[in-house]
């Protein structure tokens, strides 16, 4: 189970202090999955991020009582200057996780050819995703974060990473941000729409999309 309460980020910029979420609650039962719609800027990647613990929160917190995975094929983890073996080494000493076993399937998933063995700072940033995107597969987690930006390469390495994520590991929980309702819809079975800093949520993800498709709306302008 991972259970969001009362979480709130602000960041300071030249004009203030910006909220960016407001007492966000949320819990998610082990094996079920939710959607996360916000437009761009609503907030979405920073809640994923937090509940990697790549960042803190301002107040509130998170409990996480089954293993959560890094935001899906996001790569900013990652020794440059070491190679993609070296920083498979590192993630695996990291996790507890032996690395040998995972070398043939990480390399061939990844598609990375020699470039496997180069510095990842010589890596495109299409190269450091499918790296992020395989080691994340080669490492179980109970639960995964995937947000929108997690779909890298091209039609046919989509069609990969969907049979290893959404029909392999189906029976795992996964959070799933994005500004695209139909990614939702397809792929999760609840909803909650990121509005102005407050998670509102939705018994479906048909009434998520109801009240992200109203506030999406123009407001028009008097004159």
């Amino acid at each position: 189970m991972i259970e969001i309460q009362n979480l709130s980020k602000t960041y300071r910029t030249r004009l203030g202090e910006r909220t960016v979420l407001d007492r966000v609650n949320l819990r998610l039962e082990r094996g079920r999955n939710v959607g996360i719609l916000g437009c761009n800027g609503a907030g979405k990647s920073t809640l994923i991020r937090m509940l990697s613990g790549a960042e803190r929160p301002t107040s509130g917190r998170i409990i996480r009582n089954m293993s959560v995975s890094w935001p899906l094929a996001f790569g900013g983890a990652f020794h440059t200057h070491l190679t993609g073996l070296d920083n498979l080494k590192f993630v695996c000493r990291v996790y507890g996780v032996d690395y040998k076993p995972l070398v043939s399937y990480v390399e061939e998933f990844s598609e990375l050819g020699v470039y496997f063995r180069e510095p990842v700072s010589h890596y495109s940033h299409g190269m450091l995703s499918r790296l992020a995107f395989a080691l994340s597969m080669a490492i179980e987690f109970d639960c995964f974060l995937i947000d929108e930006a997690m779909v890298v390469g091209d039609v046919r390495f989509h069609e990969r990473c969907h049979v290893e994520l959404f029909q392999k590991r189906r029976d795992r929980a996964f959070i799933l941000v994005s500004h695209d309702a139909s990614v939702i819809k397809l792929y999760c079975e609840r909803a909650c729409v990121l509005h102005q800093g407050r998670l509102h949520e939705f018994e479906t993800v048909d009434e998520a999309y109801a009240f992200y498709d109203e506030q999406m709306v123009p407001v028009p302008i008097e004159v």
